[in-house]
């Protein structure tokens, strides 16, 4: 597999994630009656799909194969409706609707403002940093670079979440949930290869993970997609130990393809202590270089 075959059009990516929803959904979930014939693949068929959403089949199979691309807002909410689809997925399928640019703007360089790198340096208790496209990071701060790895020292193509999570040995007893913490890594980057599906660094990156990770290969498979938003992670660090950090990703304004992403402990926890002699190795180790 290259990185041009693991990266296909949009045509085949919204078919693609057709099949996959319509398999995760099953008949009894939706109250349709069986027939008594055998059913030969799991979840739903198309004509039920096409029924619930009230299409002709042939149209329906026309979409799966990725022939119409010009589809109506009203007839994708039908089948966000029918495939009973999340909001990240119904967005994802809308996105994917889309026609495609026959020639795409190229994607400018992304730059951190220097304000941007005040704050995060001014968080000198907590980790932030700043990721961009395909998970790309932009900007960390010390406690980041304690918490994860110096991403700074690191060439700049291989300054991403992405490659950290599936490509170094570290990261796997990092995470206490490596797994949950991985297929969301790959999620989200479905969902901005449905927004920029001819970016060729996208295209470079699912290449080289998909050859290089089992894992992964299987998991972009799967067409999952979400948005990383906020929540909780539970990190095994070797410094300090066990933590159990909140983790909340704030929109840059100004560049929608840029998250700036903080993680906080629980005032009084354990957690909060562990966070405080993070700071303290950091500011020693900083302080030896």
């Amino acid at each position: 597999m290259d990185a041009h075959s693991a990266a296909p059009g949009k045509g085949t990516e919204l078919g693609d994630f057709l099949r996959t929803r319509r398999a995760r959904v099953t008949p009894e979930e939706l109250g349709l009656a069986l027939a008594p014939t055998r059913r030969r693949v799991p979840g739903l068929r198309r004509e039920e799909v096409a029924q619930l959403a009230g299409v002709s089949v042939d149209y329906y199979v026309q979409l799966e194969r990725g022939r119409k691309v010009n589809v109506s807002e009203s007839v994708l909410d039908a089948l966000a409706r029918a495939l009973c689809l999340t909001d990240d997925e119904r967005t994802h399928l809308h996105t994917l609707a889309r026609p495609v640019r026959r020639r795409p703007r190229p994607l400018p360089p992304q730059r951190v403002r220097p304000t941007l790198y005040q704050i995060l340096e001014s968080m000198d208790d907590k980790p932030a940093l700043i990721v961009g496209r395909r998970a790309d990071v932009l900007a960390t701060n010390r406690m980041a670079r304690a918490l994860y790895t110096d991403f700074d020292a690191l060439p700049r193509r291989e300054r991403n979440m992405a490659r950290f999570i599936f490509l170094d040995d570290d990261a796997r007893t990092l995470y206490d949930d490596w797994e949950g913490v991985a297929r969301t890594a790959v999620a989200s980057l479905h969902l901005y290869a449905g927004e920029h599906p001819r970016d060729p660094q996208l295209a470079e990156l699912v290449g080289e993970l998909s050859l290089r990770d089992p894992d992964f290969r299987r998991w972009w498979a799967d067409h999952d997609v979400k948005r990383r938003t906020y929540g909780a992670k539970r990190f095994h660090h070797p410094v300090v130990g066990e933590l159990t950090l909140q983790y909340e990703a704030l929109a840059v304004t100004g560049d929608p393809d840029q998250i700036l992403g903080v993680y906080t402990a629980e005032p009084g926890s354990a957690s909060h202590e562990a966070l405080r002699l993070l700071a303290s190795w950091t500011g020693e180790t900083s302080h030896v270089r």
